[in-house]
């Protein structure tokens, strides 16, 4: 009895410590989860969603570039592509082997996302391959269980709506480089581009906008499984060009096959309508990748397919010069409207003769005579007198030889010599030079771009600047009314003196332009033609009948044509270059005179609504 008594308090004082070891456990078990549950339970709570939610930036839509009427000219449109986010891998080089055997990727492709791989940390995701197909696609998806941390995505790409047509003005995008990335880490994102030339380089800071956000949810691996939020960010400003879209394919519809280009400005406040360079080059291949032969073909192009022309293709001006020549000798009281020389076909100096493109000669010519029948000898003259640091000075008035406030880079401002500047050559002025410089020959190089503006300044007698931007989301830009540039301080007797020349090297009888006469009834074309050799012509062979249409094609001279109309009301201005066209009135002049009758029945200068496009299909 007693034995059991003893067992008895045994098992009490067991059972009592196992209960008290299972109050203590359930005690802290009970602290332990008031703890996770009560006190941290919003920080496991976001741990446990971090886990299924995955956040991250999207690049944010790029602006668009529209032209006057608001047709867009740069837009953009959707673009799949597979994603690789390293961290959602352990083995990176493996996951990219795998995904090569679905979709092959190309060595360049491969150096590229190595590249990507060591520019990026771990958890920005990094582009595989764009513009994937819906076949593309669906292999990624199907074998998504071998690709750890790729997914398929939706960003955009740029598209230009007039393909070659506006290349050289809208310019294209690319992918960023290490200095780029440098400068704003919102460039790692997939899909960012960055303007490299043309008005997506000017204004590339305005097109970008600012990154979105997008929230996906995930599995265990990293799998999508759904996209719960997006947030497309703050897209790019749009930007609102000065350029007639319309009219653009119409200039470069009458350029046809040659090489050549031509400037359409508003010349009362220098907004750029057209400028158009033949031949041109697609803007999109940029944004996914030139190919090594795609880009051997652009620059072994004799015809430089990737330059701007317009505004960086330096030519000497030839007769396109004469009027500037004129008021500078009309200013400096070297000639006055009524002075005249003797044209017997060349002017003597020195040991030197300098041939008139008439060999027999114009006989006595005065200004308006002179311009009219563009006669070399007048115009030598008048330069001997006048003195090249003078003319320089009046070139630089109009434009020439300085640099021009256009919204453009790559802009080239041209050269008009000085003695100043050849004496820092170590050398003295020659005045010869002068001389030959009084018909836009010897040292001067300029841009059709350069040309118009000094037509415009010559039609209106104001200072205007060219540009290309007309609005920015919106709201214009300063420059866009007449009184907002200043006078040129010309007489108004000496420019409409030259303008009468002008007008009669298209209007009058023996002009040497009659064939730039417009048919549109009440309204006039003044303008000027050139034509400007590219190598030297010797006496001997001038006078056994030298003809330069025999020449191959890169020896035979460059027409050019600038003018302005309506002649009594001046509101547009054209210059044009034709790269070896072989004679201004011939070549040149018929173009000029087809751009500006367009011009006048589009009047986009004073039209509002939008005009109907050939969009490039």
């Amino acid at each position: 009895m007693k034995r059991e008594n003893k067992r008895s308090g045994v098992f009490t004082r067991r059972a009592l410590l196992v209960a008290g070891g299972q109050l203590a456990a359930l005690g802290f078990l009970g602290a332990r989860l008031y703890q996770v549950q009560v006190e941290e339970g919003a920080r496991y709570s976001t741990l446990a969603e971090a886990n299924r939610i995955s956040s991250r930036l999207v690049a944010p839509p790029r602006g668009r570039l529209l032209d006057r009427f608001g047709v867009v000219v740069a837009g953009n449109r959707q673009n799949w592509r597979a994603l690789l986010i390293a961290e959602q891998t352990t083995d990176v080089p493996a996951t990219i082997e795998a995904f090569s055997r679905y979709i092959p990727l190309a060595e360049s492709e491969r150096a590229r996302i190595e590249r990507d791989l060591r520019r990026h940390r771990r958890f920005i995701p990094i582009v595989l391959r764009e513009f994937l197909s819906w076949e593309d696609m669906a292999r990624i998806e199907v074998n998504a269980p071998e690709l750890p941390g790729v997914l398929v995505d939706v960003g955009t790409t740029r598209e230009y709506t007039f393909g070659p047509h506006l290349a050289h003005v809208a310019g294209y995008v690319a992918p960023p480089n290490d200095a780029d990335v440098a400068q704003d880490t919102m460039l790692a994102l997939p899909g960012m581009r960055v303007g490299r030339a043309g008005l997506e380089r000017t204004h590339d800071a305005t097109l970008r906008g600012r990154a979105g956000a997008v929230q996906l949810e995930v599995n265990a691996v990293g799998r999508v499984i759904r996209e719960l939020d997006r947030q497309e960010g703050t897209p790019g400003r749009d930007v609102t060009l000065t350029i007639d879209a319309a009219l653009q394919e119409q200039v470069l519809g009458r350029l046809g096959e040659e090489s050549a280009s031509a400037v359409v400005m508003d010349a009362r406040n220098g907004e750029v309508l057209a400028m158009a360079t033949n031949p041109s080059f697609d803007p999109s291949l940029f944004n996914s990748g030139v190919s090594q032969a795609q880009w051997v073909e652009w620059t072994s192009n004799r015809r430089a397919p990737l330059i701007n022309k317009a505004a960086s293709g330096l030519y000497a001006p030839g007769s396109t010069y004469k009027m500037v020549v004129a008021l500078a000798g009309l200013e400096a009281k070297a000639i006055t409207m009524n002075d005249k020389v003797s044209c017997p076909g060349y002017l003597d100096y020195g040991d030197r003769r300098y041939h008139c493109w008439s060999k027999g000669g114009h006989g006595m010519m005065d200004l308006r005579g002179a311009l009219k029948n563009s006669c070399d000898v007048f115009f030598y003259e008048v330069a001997r007198r006048t003195g090249i640091d003078k003319i320089a000075a009046m070139s630089n008035r109009f434009g020439l030889g300085v640099k021009l406030g256009i919204d453009l880079p790559g802009t080239r401002q041209g050269f008009v010599p000085t003695r100043a500047w050849r004496a820092g050559q170590g050398k003295l002025w020659n005045i010869g030079d002068t001389i030959v410089c009084g018909i836009g020959q010897g040292y001067l190089q300029l841009s059709p771009l350069a040309l118009a503006t000094m037509t415009a300044r010559l039609a209106t007698g104001r200072a205007v600047e060219p540009h290309l931007t007309r609005a920015i989301a919106g709201a214009a830009v300063p420059g866009g009314k007449p009184e907002d540039w200043p006078s040129l301080g010309l007489p108004e007797r000496m420019l409409s003196a030259v303008r009468e020349g002008m007008w009669s090297v298209i209007n009058e009888q023996g002009g040497t332009a009659t064939i730039a006469k417009l048919e549109i009834p009440g309204v006039q074309f003044a303008g000027k033609t050139g034509s400007v050799q590219v190598r030297n012509v010797t006496r001997e062979q001038r006078e056994k009948g030298y003809k330069s249409e025999n020449l191959p094609w890169e020896l035979r001279p460059h027409a050019l044509f600038v003018g302005f109309a309506p002649y009594d009301a001046p509101r547009y201005a054209v210059a044009l270059v034709v790269e070896h066209g072989n004679a201004g009135s011939a070549a040149a002049a018929p173009i000029a005179r087809d751009i500006m009758a367009d011009v006048l029945q589009r009047d986009p200068a004073r039209r509002t609504e939008p005009p109907r496009v050939a969009v490039r299909s």
